[in-house]
């Protein structure tokens, strides 16, 4: 839906200049742009009918302000409805509770919910200090239980042990009394999905309900269901007072179909959405931001984000320090900044983040291949001996085929690779006064190997 929507408005916006206000006329070809756009995206199509009315409403007769043409004027009332249709502003968790805090994951089977409840418990962990119990109370699916578990260990929360014979309830108020007794903030209950809607998926999660009576009832949906996700939702609307919605898969391409159906059929607002498959990829929903991704306009504040997440201050001051006194570059340096950008999720996931203009210029850099040299960089640098690495200069012909041996790769890799270390070694050094921390800042550590 993104890059679809943003094509078409960005379209629009060059046809409409030198038009000074917002007619019947240009504001039909827009809402027909955005409609099929939409409709594309497996938008539920009572909620474009809305979408498509509102904007329409808002639109007509406005006059266009400053310099703003009535397309660039145009798509700024789009991006606000498509805000408010998501639910405008950010739906935290609500703990405030004599603890622990039930939180009970509902959801189809293959929807991410055994996932998101390591996720959520790690965000509890990670952001606001709780101490997470979690267990699963899905004994029908084969190996449910034991791959809470280990996606729980890795979260960093406790997992309370349930088995397939157990039932549900049962485990369910089992784990209640444990976390009393051993003083968690927080329990999250891991149900059991389906393949579809039946009746007793719905009587099993209601009687799960009444007896745990959470906090917060979260509906785990992919976002890549699109018109199916409206049918799942009302179901689940019907049999539980859901109090927000998870979004999984945001990262794929149909990312914002599933976002505008869900919210606008449930009522309950999204309150996070699963970006990445690693245990840290879930992010509080903002639908503000999301509106701007959704439209080309990019993130840029999740973009500075996962740089502040990925970048290792204290390194960037040693390595800033260590250039200021006099002291060389070496591989090790450029080593540690490849594992910087590695950390902040590639060049792919940073240009994700990127408005779709920039996107474009950086259309004809081939990303894949450029992660691919970085990994070949950090391959060849580990083939390298300590000594090596602190001093490059005693690489020469033999060491070279020694080395290239090792990283499986050709000397021309080897060579290569020296040459980029050579070009960043030569800016490291005209850095010596000073500059170098405020660059490792805003670079969040540099990206070695980045197409130019």
């Amino acid at each position: 839906m993104a890059s679809t929507l943003s094509d078409r408005l960005s379209r629009l916006v060059k046809t409409m200049r030198g038009q000074a206000r917002i007619t019947e006329g240009n504001v039909q070809d827009m809402l027909r742009e955005v409609r099929m756009a939409l409709l594309e995206a497996d938008v539920a199509l009572p909620v474009v009918r809305d979408f498509i009315a509102r904007v329409k409403d808002k639109a007509l007769g406005q006059e266009v302000a400053g310099s703003l043409n009535p397309g660039q004027a145009l798509v700024g009332i789009v991006h606000k409805e498509l805000a408010a249709t998501m639910g405008a502003g950010i739906a935290d968790l609500n703990l405030a509770t004599q603890p622990p805090a039930v939180i009970l994951m509902a959801g189809l089977q293959g929807s991410g919910k055994t996932t998101s409840t390591a996720k959520l418990a790690r965000h509890l962990i990670s952001k606001r200090k709780k101490k997470v119990l979690t267990v699963s109370a899905d004994v029908y699916r084969p190996a449910a239980i034991e791959q809470l578990k280990a996606v729980t260990a890795q979260a960093g929360a406790e997992w309370f042990p349930s088995s397939p014979d157990q039932a549900p309830r049962d485990i369910a108020l089992a784990a209640l009394d444990h976390a009393r007794r051993h003083y968690f903030d927080v329990l999250l209950v891991d149900t059991a999905g389906r393949l579809g809607i039946d009746e007793k998926l719905m009587a099993e999660i209601s009687e799960l309900h009444a007896a745990l009576k959470p906090v917060e009832t979260l509906f785990v949906v992919d976002a890549m269901q699109g018109q199916d996700a409206v049918n799942v939702a009302k179901a689940f609307k019907d049999a539980l007072p859901l109090t927000g919605v998870i979004l999984t898969k945001l990262d794929g391409d149909a990312r914002g179909g599933a976002a505008m159906s869900v919210r606008q059929v449930t009522g309950a607002p999204i309150k996070f959405a699963g970006i990445s498959e690693k245990i840290d990829g879930l992010e509080v929903f903002d639908a503000e931001r999301h509106a701007g991704r959704v439209l080309g306009m990019g993130d840029i504040v999740a973009l500075v984000e996962e740089v502040q997440k990925g970048v290792d201050i204290q390194a960037a001051q040693q390595l800033a320090d260590k250039v200021k006194s006099g002291a060389g570059f070496d591989l090790n340096d450029f080593l540690m900044q490849i594992s910087q950008m590695k950390k902040m999720g590639g060049l792919s996931g940073l240009m994700d983040k990127l408005p779709s203009q920039l996107t474009a210029q950086a259309a004809g850099a081939d990303m894949g291949r450029a992660e691919r040299d970085v990994r070949r960089m950090e391959g060849i640098i580990c083939a390298m001996t300590p000594l090596e690495r602190r001093k490059p200069e005693l690489i020469k012909a033999s060491r070279k085929r020694r080395i290239a041996t090792g990283a499986g790769v050709q000397v021309q890799d080897v060579n290569r690779m020296l040459n980029q270390f050579e070009q960043m070694q030569g800016m490291m050094k005209k850095m010596k006064g000073g500059g170098l921390m405020k660059m490792m800042r805003r670079m969040g550590g540099g990206f070695p190997g980045m197409p130019r």
